[in-house]
């Protein structure tokens, strides 16, 4: 039996247990220790962003978005169908509404062309999913909440170090979330990042993730003593998740560098399956992915199904991806009923394939070998 080839492997890239040693040794590691700061501080200045908090996860990094921007019952908030349950929950959870759009059958990402027809007098927010690290269209969504005075909260969980017109996901919108998790090209374990790009929320901020208070001015010695001022909640992540957060980012150019060569090859090697009912990822113009993903559309649920096994007796573990948000059992029972033609179309012919750090050439030649044999076969 030829050996596994995982759809994902987490990476070590040497400090990691060195760093995790040192903030125990600095005794410091709850929340906002040296090695928060310190990754808090890289990413604001890599990116240009105006305000970086780290969280316990990207779901908190929405969750918190929602809270700042006064989310409440009534409200309705738009997004895809397609994306994570998080994106949803969190305007759940404020009592508010999500409202579903189409997507593009492209970019799987959020159809611009849609949005203003969803709008109503309860809409306050825009939450565009840049899909794959594949920015959504920014400039017209921007111009969209500006003409409505809603506020645009980018879920950008798989977008770090992508990048639109010259501009990084997560840092366009008034606000933005990344997420650190395992399966994310920069790994924490759990974690993420909230990205403040409106200045004006950045003091709120700081509170609502020190669980109300105004701790964080206590910290840096602005205040005699901290109190409770606002609503809030402990989304801060250990030093401990950020000391192997900061040796990810140290190795971010190379990480990414990796990721963009097994894409690429991807790319190049499979390109002329398509003619076997295969449809290839699509990056349009003044965009850079991140290459966060490498998916393929196939020609039906059937045919992805049967390729799936196919990968799976092969050893290689291969994946669909979301079971679209409004087709749940939650959405049946409390939302709106939504026609989303082209997200459940490709929800159904949508599988990825294994694209991690570790991924030898080897390996990805037996991936890309059996993925030709079973498209040309069948």
């Amino acid at each position: 039996m030829l050996e596994r080839i995982p759809f994902n492997r987490q990476n070590l890239f040497g400090p990691e247990i060195r760093y995790i040693e040192d903030a125990y040794l600095r005794n410091k590691v709850s929340g906002d220790g040296f090695y928060t700061h310190w990754c808090q501080s890289f990413l604001e200045e890599k990116f240009g962003f105006e305000k970086v908090l780290l969280t316990t996860s990207g779901t908190h990094a929405i969750e918190m978005a929602m809270l700042l921007i006064d989310i409440g019952p009534g409200d309705e908030v738009i997004m895809p169908s397609y994306t994570f349950v998080s994106t949803a929950n969190a305007v759940v959870l404020r009592g508010a509404k999500p409202v579903f759009v189409d997507i593009r059958p492209d970019t799987q990402n959020i159809d611009e062309t849609l949005i203003e027809e969803a709008i109503t007098s309860r809409t306050k927010a825009i939450m565009p999913v840049h899909y794959a690290g594949v920015s959504c269209e920014m400039d017209l969504i921007m111009d969209i909440a500006q003409r409505h005075h809603l506020s645009v909260v980018e879920d950008a969980a798989q977008g770090i170090n992508a990048e639109y017109k010259g501009k990084y996901l997560g840092g366009i919108g008034h606000l933005g979330c990344y997420s650190f998790h395992e399966t994310k090209n920069i790994s924490m374990g759990e974690g993420g990042a909230l990205i403040i790009n409106d200045p004006t929320l950045k003091a709120r901020a700081e509170i609502i993730r020190e669980k109300g208070t105004n701790r964080s001015k206590f910290y840096r010695g602005e205040l005699d003593k901290y109190s409770w001022v606002d609503i809030g909640s402990s989304f801060l992540p250990s030093d401990i998740n950020a000391a192997v957060l900061k040796a990810q980012l140290e190795h971010l150019d190379e990480i990414q560098t990796k990721r963009n060569v097994l894409y690429q090859r991807y790319y190049n090697s499979l390109s002329g399956t398509e003619a076997h009912s295969i449809t290839l990822p699509v990056v349009p113009n003044s965009i850079v992915s991140n290459a966060h993903m490498f998916y393929l559309l196939l020609d039906s649920l059937e045919q992805r199904d049967s390729f799936i096994s196919y990968m799976k007796s092969k050893n290689i573990l291969v994946v669909f991806h979301y079971v679209p948000l409004h087709s749940s059992n939650f959405a049946h029972q409390h939302l709106n009923k939504y026609h989303l033609p082209t997200t459940v179309e490709n929800a159904q012919k949508l599988v990825r394939l294994p694209i991690f750090f570790s991924l030898t050439e080897g390996d990805q030649k037996r991936i890309i070998d059996e993925v030709q044999f079973f498209f040309t076969n069948n």
